[in-house]
């Protein structure tokens, strides 16, 4: 068969293999989620303790926190406190910042470096939702190219040796571009890499991501190594973007939810092992990794309950096309204990294979025509007058 070729992909001191990187998912991707990821990806515990899906031991790959507000951090919010606690075994320690002030967002890497917080910041230009764009920050905020150049410049100056990488959309809209200005700030600001969601903040996660932008971003930005996002489902979906763009690598979300062993067969696919060898489990083996993940929600939670209750969201996406009723949907969607979980998962038809389609889209879909700008932003990208300090949420997580 014909493999891709492995793109080496460095985020400063740390190589990522296979060139993969979790994305940052508000209330998603905190740290029982990386752990999932990880154990598939390294193919550890898995299925049962054996790499799934015949994957080969030994991968790894890049998993970033959930956005975590520099104002909030620099508070030493509770919340924001909880959510940069990484598990021992994490290396490197990525956290996701949120930010429009310049002053705020380097003393927030300041406080990063000096309490030895974590070994990669990576910084969200990319965020579509209202409450992040209607102050200017977000995907809103690389229009005004001085205050990206500033909050870029504070970040890297103030990371010492840690790296910064940045993630964005190509603009508001396709009238608003600024994917490829954006680029080339990042590069004279002394940024380590660069990961392009295809869409623009308008798109919201409707539509078909551009690929071809990423390309474009790629050739516009040689210096620096560009991770491409958007529309990664599967590892073929993976590989083909590689393949088409050019890309150093690639950022994986929404394809990831309620589907961990994902990581797994991003291992397998960068190895060179076809599709033969990507996990296809039970419902028998999805209804143990339920059960492991609300367990360990609960054990980062310090409460059982809690940690059931947060699960909650995560049960659509695991019993995405298995022949589960709508009934016990909504009776698995508002168990309260560990128990009580596995007794409804036990009453399941177990056996049922992998189901055909269950690899497409998940998640949010729906477009959004609208971007919640302030007021007059549009303007001019070089007045940044209109950013002020309550554009700076005060808690973290999205």
């Amino acid at each position: 068969m014909t493999t891709t070729p492995l793109p080496g992909l460095s985020i400063g001191p740390y190589a990522v293999q296979p060139p993969v990187v979790l994305a940052p998912m508000a209330g998603i991707t905190n740290a029982p989620f990386r752990t999932l990821c990880r154990e598939f990806a390294e193919g550890g515990r898995g299925f049962g303790g054996r790499p799934p899906g015949g994957a080969a031991a030994g991968g790894k790959g890049l998993f970033v926190s959930e956005m975590i507000t520099t104002r909030a951090l620099v508070e030493r919010n509770d919340k924001t406190m909880q959510l940069i606690h990484f598990d021992a075994s994490e290396t490197p320690r990525s956290i996701q910042l949120y930010g429009v002030d310049p002053v705020t967002v380097g003393k927030a890497v300041r406080m990063i470096v000096d309490e030895g917080l974590a070994d990669h910041v990576d910084l969200n230009f990319g965020c579509p939702v209202p409450k992040v764009t209607r102050k200017g920050g977000g995907s809103a905020l690389p229009y005004k190219r001085p205050l990206l150049r500033a909050i870029l410049h504070e970040a890297v100056t103030n990371a010492g040796d840690l790296p910064v990488t940045m993630k964005m959309r190509k603009g508001i809209d396709d009238d608003h571009l600024t994917y490829l200005d954006a680029g080339r700030i990042a590069v004279e600001e002394g940024v380590t890499a660069i990961a392009l969601h295809g869409r623009t903040a308008a798109q919201h996660y409707g539509g078909t991501a551009d690929w071809d932008a990423v390309a474009r971003l790629k050739e516009h930005v040689p210096e620096i190594p560009v991770l491409g996002n958007g529309d990664i489902w599967t590892a073929d979906d993976a590989l083909r973007m590689v393949r088409e763009t050019g890309c150093d690598g690639v950022v994986v979300g929404r394809g990831c939810l309620g589907r961990p062993w994902l990581f797994a067969d991003l291992v397998a696919g960068f190895e060179g092992a076809g599709p033969d060898a990507y996990a296809r489990p039970s419902l028998r083996q999805v209804a143990d990794v339920m059960v492991r993940h609300a367990h360990l929600l609960g054990e980062w939670i310090g409460d059982e309950a809690r940690g059931v209750v947060d699960f909650r969201k995560h049960v659509a996406w695991y019993l995405k096309g298995f022949s589960v009723g709508s009934e016990m949907r909504k009776r698995l969607a508002i168990t309260s204990s560990l128990d009580e979980l596995r007794e409804l998962l036990a009453e399941l038809d177990l056996d049922q294979p992998w189901p055909s389609g269950a690899d497409g889209p998940r998640g949010r879909t729906s477009g959004n025509n609208r971007v919640v700008l302030p007021d007059g932003w549009l303007r001019d990208p070089y007045d940044c007058a209109g950013v002020t300090a309550d554009a700076e949420l005060d808690t973290s997580g999205g």
